[in-house]
Parts: C-alpha cells; sequence; structure tokens
C-alpha cells in the first residue's frame, strides 16, 4: 500500500513537473488531488487496514486452532486405534484360551464317560458271569437231582421192592454226594 501511495506521488511530481512545464500557476489541482490521495491513504490506513488485518488474523488463528484440533483428533484416533488393537489382542488369546479349555474339557468328559463305560461293562459282565454260573450251579443240582431220583427209581425197580420217601432222599444225598466228589476231580 505504501508503494503505492508512493508510485503515486513520484507520478503526481512527475506530473506537476509537466504541468510546472506547460503551465506554472495550474498547480492547485495537483496540490489538490496530493491532499485528497494522503487523505484517503491516511483514513485507509488507520480505519480499513486494522480491519483487514484483524481479519487475516483472526483467520489465521482460526486456522491454527483447527490444525491443533485436528492433530489432537489424530492423536485421539491413534490412541483409541492402539486401545482396540490391545482389545482385539485380548479377546483372541482369551477365545483361543476358553477354546484350549473347552477342548481339554471335552477330552477330559470323554475319558470319564470312557472310563465310566468299561466300569459298568465290566460290572456287567461280572453280573453276566455270576448269573451264568448260579443258573449252571442249579442246572447241574437239578440235573444230579433227576438223575439221583431216576437212578432210585430204577434200583427200585431192579430190587424190586418199594422204597419209601425217606430211602430216596438218602439215596439222592448219597449220589449227589458222589457226583460233587467226581464233578471237584
Amino acid at each position: 500500500m505504501i508503494n503505492l501511495l508512493l508510485a503515486a506521488e513520484d507520478a503526481a511530481h512527475e506530473g506537476a513537473k509537466h504541468t510546472e512545464l506547460i503551465d506554472t500557476g495550474n498547480w492547485l489541482p495537483a496540490v489538490t488531488a496530493l491532499i485528497v490521495f494522503s487523505i484517503a491513504f491516511i483514513f485507509l490506513y488507520i480505519v480499513v487496514w486494522p480491519k483487514i488485518t484483524q481479519g487475516l488474523d483472526d483467520r489465521e488463528n482460526k486456522i491454527r486452532d483447527e490444525i491443533k484440533a485436528a492433530e489432537q483428533s489424530r492423536e485421539q484416533a491413534k490412541a483409541a486405534l492402539a486401545e482396540y488393537e490391545r482389545n482385539l489382542a485380548s479377546a483372541r488369546e482369551e477365545a483361543n484360551a476358553m477354546i484350549v479349555k473347552a477342548k481339554a474339557d471335552a477330552k477330559a468328559a470323554g475319558e470319564q464317560l470312557r472310563a465310566s463305560n468299561e466300569a459298568e461293562l465290566s460290572r456287567m459282565k461280572q453280573r453276566a458271569t455270576r448269573d451264568i454260573e448260579a443258573a449252571k450251579t442249579t442246572a447241574i443240582s437239578e440235573l444230579y437231582t433227576q438223575a439221583a431220583m431216576l437212578s432210585a427209581d430204577i434200583a427200585a425197580k431192579v430190587l424190586a421192592r418199594e422204597m419209601t420217601a425217606e430211602d430216596q432222599q438218602r439215596l439222592i444225598n448219597q449220589s449227589l454226594e458222589e457226583l460233587s466228589s467226581v464233578k471237584k476231580n
């Protein structure tokens, strides 16, 4: 702005020189133009220029504040991203630990179920073996009894005499003892 004024003054001086060359009495309009220009310049310098510089300063401060806020927002976003990544890593580790624990629990439950099934199967085998042995013993005992009765009947017919119930029982017991001793050998 000052350069513009100086250039205007220089132009006015040169114009004044040319005017002097042409007409030395016509200097009043040039001086009036110079005074009006100087007053306008001073008015603009005092009133308008501070408002323009104030507006530019305000705009610069606003831009700086926005840049600072953007940088703070960027730092907050960076911190939030780091926190999110830590949480994600923690969640992944926790999920992996839960999967490992679930596998271990499933394996332990499988082992326990297998052991329980084997124990139940063993008990069932023992019960079946006892039942078979009891049935076998009962069947052998009944067979011995039938054989003894049949032998007693045959013996009674051979001897042609009638046997009493006591004789039959004695012969049955005796036959059972003989069969038991044969079975043990």
